[in-house]
């Protein structure tokens, strides 16, 4: 059965430099993260492979789900446990002809076009945002807020990770809004101690859960 997380984390090592991949990836597991993500857009082909394989194998000792945004190569040579697409990125159905059916495939949306752009084509989950605005990924677009995304919730049935401009403060609302679950970089990657920035979130996670969301 396929493990759709409720706090994704992904790595980034634009936005900061003093952690790597490896390094963010053992902090948010040891914080309580059940799902890292590897988001790289620079690099060669062989160094992002390395990178990916020595993730996965910190995941798959800890239980956590591992997934590439973006490069559907990557995901197959690391073994990862799924790949997240942007709406410009790699075809979804293509994604699962190669990756199979037992592999996790999210999409990224914005608004409900998209979203049932994702559902029809075979996702398994949507990254719907930014919720909120957020300064984290430059293409992104303007803030969606809780209102559209409850309109999306009504829509679909696949799970929804909010994503775009999440923090502690917000994460109850988000979740009792019927969100599966929460999305985040900078308030982790950017953090002084991302170990803590993680387990703060997961106790929002669980307070937002117990007040309307679910896990």
């Amino acid at each position: 059965m396929k493990r759709i997380g409720i706090l994704h984390i992904l790595t980034d090592i634009q936005l900061q430099d003093r952690f790597s991949h490896e390094e963010l990836t053992e902090m948010v597991i040891a914080g309580g993260a059940d799902t890292i993500q590897f988001r790289q857009k620079h690099g060669s082909t062989r160094e992002l492979i390395e990178t990916a394989c020595h993730m996965k194998a910190l995941c798959a000792r800890a239980g956590v789900t591992f997934i590439v945004n973006d490069r559907v190569d990557i995901a197959l040579a690391s073994d990862a446990d799924g790949v997240h697409l942007g709406q410009d990125d790699f075809p979804i159905t293509l994604a699962r002809r190669l990756l199979g059916d037992d592999k996790i495939i999210g999409g990224s949306a914005g608004d409900l076009k998209e979203a049932m752009k994702c559902v029809d084509e075979g996702a398994d989950y949507i990254g719907f945002g930014p919720v909120y605005p957020t300064l984290s990924k430059e293409d992104a677009g303007p803030a969606t807020g809780i209102k559209m995304m409850k309109r999306l919730l009504r829509e679909i049935n696949i799970p929804v990770i909010a994503i775009g401009g999440v923090n502690p403060e917000n994460v109850p609302g988000i979740m009792s809004s019927g969100s599966h679950g929460i999305a985040v970089i900078s308030a982790v990657c950017c953090s002084d101690d991302p170990v803590q920035a993680t387990r703060i979130l997961k106790e929002a996670l669980n307070y937002g859960s117990n007040t309307g969301g679910y896990r």
